[in-house]
């Protein structure tokens, strides 16, 4: 038999997670974010349970080719624009829209040989410090832009950094209205975070959102808030087995390094998961995991193949009981990503997008 772990992609909680983010954003059109492969997902295995979104928006042109050939005829959007000016040509084929956020964008455009007209979203740096005109330059970048008969409609975009945090979005949404005000063309500004705690705005939410991690199931600001406090359902679960027991005496030493040290008897399960799969090898002692659906922990350091998990609390679990690395557990229990991700030092982002090629995947409709 193949080895027993598995990740389950739960498309009924990307279809819930979905209109959660509609709700939070009322009369805003809603992006399904699909780039890094729909955050561990998978774009094919994704699709279904976000067909019902405004959009797709994601990276790179394979993703966009792929998301044409799952036969999507609706908007989608590049988040960094195009790298090189033959992407142009690849975005007229795929009616594509795309960011520009740099003048060698506009000036790939200006050369550009189209008989369809782009529509690009403007982005402005209004605090993020990562891509974006800065405020001072936005309206000229938008006045060649608007000269260009490359281009025909212009939308305003911007991202928030702290969106999740005590700073919040009000010091960056200032500038980005002052400096786009009376420029025509829809907006969009908010992600999962700025979407969930601030969609009730109008100026917030605008024109379209683009909720990347909430709609896989993740709360964009934990710890602070939890998935269940934001009503959102876990999109993944990564799951597998025991595969071995091991009775220890107080004094006995468990892994590599010796990390934990058993302080009393105790019965410890060898777990078929560990970092080639994608889980963290900076997980320690005391992260927390389900064995046939009781909470218990990881004991010991992740080795490659497998980690090692306290069975005191479940006693009667053994050779071929089920582990639940995060996601749904038997009888309905729950283990956020978000908790092993706080473990690990990291973020739910990373653990998704970290499952390894090797891990099977089977779709939940």
């Amino acid at each position: 038999m193949p080895r027993p772990i598995l990740a389950t992609i739960h498309r009924p909680a990307l279809r819930h997670n979905l209109a959660r983010m509609r709700a939070a954003a009322p009369d805003a059109r809603v992006w399904g974010v699909v780039k890094a492969n729909a955050y561990g997902h998978g774009i094919a295995r994704a699709y279904d349970g976000l067909r019902a979104a405004d959009g797709f928006a994601l990276l790179d042109l394979d993703e966009a080719q792929r998301v044409r050939d799952l036969g999507w005829r609706g908007p989608i959007l590049l988040l960094e624009g195009v790298f090189e000016s033959r992407d142009l040509e690849l975005c007229s084929r795929l009616g594509l829209w795309h960011t520009v956020h740099c003048e060698a964008q506009i000036d790939m455009l200006a050369v550009h040989k189209t008989h369809q007209p782009h529509r690009v979203f403007l982005k402005m740096n209004s605090g993020m410090n990562r891509l974006g005109f800065r405020p001072a330059a936005y309206r000229a970048a938008y006045a060649r832009l608007d000269a260009l008969p490359q281009v025909d409609e212009i939308s305003h975009m911007t991202h928030f950094s702290d969106a999740d945090g005590p700073r919040g979005i009000a010091h960056q949404l200032q500038v980005f209205l002052e400096a786009t005000r009376d420029l025509p063309g829809e907006r969009s500004l908010s992600n999962s975070a700025a979407a969930l705690r601030f969609g009730g705005e109008p100026a917030v939410r605008a024109d379209w959102v683009r909720p990347g991690i909430a709609v896989y199931g993740s709360a964009p600001d934990a710890p602070v808030h939890d998935a269940q406090h934001w009503g959102l359902q876990p999109a993944m679960t990564l799951s597998t087995r025991i595969i071995g027991t091991q009775d220890l005496q107080a004094g006995d030493t468990v892994g590599y390094g010796s990390s934990f040290t058993a302080e009393a008897p105790m019965r410890i399960g060898v777990v078929a998961c560990g970092y080639a799969d994608g889980y963290p090898r900076h997980c320690g002692t005391g992260t927390p995991v389900l064995v046939e659906g009781v909470r218990t922990r990881l004991v010991g350091r992740v080795s490659m193949d497998m980690i090692t998990v306290d069975l005191t609390p479940v006693p009667q679990a053994g050779l071929g009981s089920e582990v639940t690395m995060w996601g749904r557990g038997p009888g309905g229990a729950l283990l956020s990503v978000d908790e092993v991700a706080q473990a690990a030092g990291t973020v739910g982002y990373e653990l998704m997008c970290a499952l390894a090629p090797r891990v099977p995947v089977q779709v939940e409709d």
